[in-house]
């Protein structure tokens, strides 16, 4: 029997590390983006070649509409949700503009509501479902000159423990993923130098992979974490413990 994710913001490092890997465990695929539709091709093609049924579906997730017109591409039942799909606000909270505001609360929160309630009465009626949501250690910890950023992903991990014990004797488990440092093109605002600053304040002494991150989403997937829910499962190389 096929199974059925949807991963947001596909075209990311992070979200495209995740397609891959679900792919390779046999899952079907709706690949998610917003602009990087040559970036989502690539994957899609090669996706397709090596493994099973992959759909790529477009939607503006900073939009009011976003979530409606994604699902509106959504022709089967998901098993699962990987919310990938975000982006960085960095500068002075005053300096941070209220269509800033607005679109980072709708991207990362709104819409993921939204997302999250469309799948969800087909997950409770087949008393199986995972929704995993990539959330951040500033969520957790908070960030200076991240504020806004800090403030939609801690949103995140508190929708994650909210939803989790509201579905949870339904067959339907809910976690987030709190990368902290990782070698994606959200890190390019920072130069080189800056970035291994970055690196050796980290206890491990690295930035993340890509790849670390879509194996702990592959894990909380599966049946290994059949126990685990409401969890925000930080993944840092120690980094703020």
């Amino acid at each position: 029997m096929k199974r059925y994710a949807l991963v947001t913001g596909a075209s990311g490092g992070i979200g495209a590390s995740v397609a891959k890997t679900l792919a390779a465990k046999g899952y079907s695929l709706y690949l998610h983006y917003h602009t990087n539709e040559e970036t989502v091709k690539e994957l899609y093609k090669k996706l397709q070649t090596e493994y099973t049924e992959i759909y790529m579906v477009q939607a503006d997730l900073s939009e009011e509409k976003g979530a409606d017109l994604l699902w509106e591409q959504i022709h089967h039942e998901l098993e699962a949700i990987v919310y990938t799909a975000g982006k960085s606000v960095f500068g002075l909270v005053t300096d941070t503009s209220e269509e800033q505001l607005r679109s980072m609360m709708t991207l990362h929160l709104t819409n993921l509501y939204r997302i999250g309630n469309k799948a969800l009465p087909t997950m409770i009626r087949n008393r199986a479902g995972s929704i995993v949501v990539i959330s951040s250690i500033w969520g957790q910890t908070g960030a200076s000159c991240e504020v806004l950023y800090s403030m939609v992903k801690g949103g995140q991990n508190t929708y994650v423990k909210a939803l989790a014990k509201e579905v949870a004797l339904s067959g339907v488990r809910v976690n987030a993923v709190a990368p902290g440092a990782v070698e994606t093109d959200m890190l390019s605002i920072f130069s080189e130098e800056e970035r291994k600053e970055i690196a050796q304040d980290i206890p491990m002494g690295r930035l993340a992979y890509a790849d670390e991150i879509a194996d702990t989403v592959s894990f909380l997937l599966s049946k290994q974490s059949s126990y685990i829910t409401g969890q925000v499962l930080g993944v840092n190389g120690g980094w703020h413990c």
